[in-house]
């Protein structure tokens, strides 16, 4: 079975409900279906290898949702491009993945000048070069069907890289699969229920489109909405589960007029991709009520390797866990000798199961290094205890979460040491109560008098996006490192912190 299959079977068995909505307009299962089989056929016709790149650069819409879908069911490999990225990251992934259709909207076109494909616009009006295009001309048409093995990829996701080139993470249909199944019963997801994809498709809100269409329900989707628009829509629309990174519910919670409203409806309120302090979990439950819930996983084991329900999060001394292991997926605690160590114990952070990436694309060193002995090593720390919650103590791979997004610093690094005043810099991140963590900087420089840090903050946002860039740059006459020389970034974050509290 594949993923697509989920939908096609969820079409058959409630054609005439409310699949999607966004704004005014709204698909039920047999229309949206039937769009998707039509642009499926249409992407075969150009292109008909099964497990070729297609990327999509698109904000939320129903006509991404139907080209979401119609990639997975034309037996393709999806590459999502978040159109947020920096022009040159953007081309970088569609050559590195050699993706043989690219699909835009009119406001992301410009981003991908220079790429090496075929380029389909999203536009259900239809017009040459368009989706409605493709779907106008096959409809009443069905893909062929895919042969493929459950190994094989469905997806190829971007995580940052040190060696100057992405890491494609390869996702594939047995870890959609597991992703699907764990989702549904871990949230109790049924006929009727109703999803808020505020999150961008490119980014949370995919792992959750198949669970939410698998069992009968509706998805809202939301484009960049602002705080107050999402709100809105939890308190009036009948939203039953959303996934929101923990700036997005700081940002909730400081809003006039949240405490306003009967939350009754919200059964699940997600946090994920990034932590949350203890104290911001309890203001969110006095807010909303027992359904603020987590999960924790990476790009490598999608989404849902362990899971915290919103019944368990009411114990204030669970509220810095991420909670246990989800049904089809094992977690452990392990040393650098390989052992699996007992509760209260630190150490590495290891997932097994059918969860698991097969590999990064086109990199098989770094594969090798990080599925070792059918465990994936996360690179982060922490403990389980002995009822077997997991802990999350620090990150070893100095990752910083900053609004949900994963910013690697030496990534960005590589950008600023471009810069020709710059002699020697560091990246990292301090936790910040709107973003969860917020990336900053420090640098030495040739001439303190020759560049300023916004100059440097601007020469990183053009390159990077503004994800990546960092919030300020602190200049120093050299930067603190031990005695085999190796930067101490740790000493930059608690002395910018300590520097925030002296004001």
């Amino acid at each position: 079975m594949y993923p697509i299959h989920f939908f096609h079977r969820a079409a058959r068995l409630w054609p005439d409900h409310i699949a999607v909505e966004h704004g005014d307009e709204a698909l039920s299962y047999a229309q949206l279906h039937a769009r998707v089989q039509a642009l499926a056929a249409g992407l075969q016709e150009l292109d008909p290898d099964f497990g070729s790149r297609v990327g999509i650069c698109c904000y939320n819409t129903i006509d991404h949702l139907v080209c979401w879908l119609a990639v997975l069911a034309a037996g393709k490999v999806w590459v999502p491009l978040q159109p947020m990225n920096a022009s040159a990251e953007l081309v970088r992934a569609v050559g590195f993945t050699r993706a043989s259709i690219v699909i835009v909207q009119a406001e992301t076109a410009e981003k991908l000048t220079g790429a090496e494909t075929t380029f389909l616009f999203s536009d259900p009006a239809g017009g040459p070069g368009s989706t409605g295009d493709l779907v106008q001309k096959h409809m009443g048409q069905a893909p062929a069907l895919a042969d493929m093995p459950l190994d094989a990829t469905q997806a190829i996701k971007f995580t940052g890289g040190t060696t100057g080139l992405p890491k494609g993470v390869m996702q594939p249909y047995r870890a959609w699969n597991t992703n699907i199944a764990t989702q549904i019963a871990a949230w109790s997801l049924g006929e009727g229920q109703r999803y808020l994809a505020a999150a961008p498709i490119t980014h949370g809100t995919s792992t959750y489109i198949l669970p939410t269409l698998a069992t009968g329900g509706t998805l809202v989707l939301l484009d960049r909405p602002r705080p107050e628009q999402t709100l809105d829509f939890l308190q009036n629309a009948r939203i039953t589960t959303t996934f929101v990174p923990p700036t997005v519910l700081y940002m909730l919670m400081e809003l006039d007029g949240v405490r306003d409203a009967d939350y009754a409806h919200l059964k699940n309120l997600i946090y994920g991709a990034g932590p949350m302090r203890p104290d911001a979990i309890g203001r969110a439950q006095d807010i909303f009520g027992a359904c603020l819930a987590s999960t924790y996983g990476q790009t490598e084991a999608p989404q849902i390797a362990t899971m915290i329900s919103a019944e368990e999060l009411k114990d204030p001394a669970k509220r810095a866990s991420v909670g246990r292991e989800t049904m089809l997926s094992q977690v452990e605690i392990m040393n650098e000798a390989g052992k699996i160590l007992r509760p209260g114990e630190t150490g590495e952070i290891v997932i097994r199961g059918d969860l698991l990436m097969t590999g990064y694309w086109d990199q098989p060193e770094i594969t090798a290094k990080t599925l070792v002995d059918g465990w994936l090593h996360t690179g982060d720390l922490g403990q389980k205890d002995e009822e077997g919650y997991l802990f999350i103590r620090g990150r070893a791979k100095e990752m910083i979460i900053t609004g949900g997004f994963n910013v690697y610093p030496a990534d960005v690094e590589t950008v600023m040491g471009e810069h020709p005043e710059i002699i020697d810099c560091a990246v990292y991140g301090v936790p910040d109560d709107k973003w969860g963590e917020a990336v900053h900087a420090a640098v030495q420089v040739r001439d303190a008098n020759a560049v300023t840090g916004d100059e440097i903050i601007a020469f990183i946002r053009e390159r990077l996006g503004p994800v990546q860039t960092p919030k300020s740059i602190a200049f120093r006459d050299s930067l603190p490192r031990n005695a085999i020389g190796k930067l101490q970034k740790n000493q930059l974050a608690e002395e910018h912190a300590a520097a925030f509290e002296k004001g």
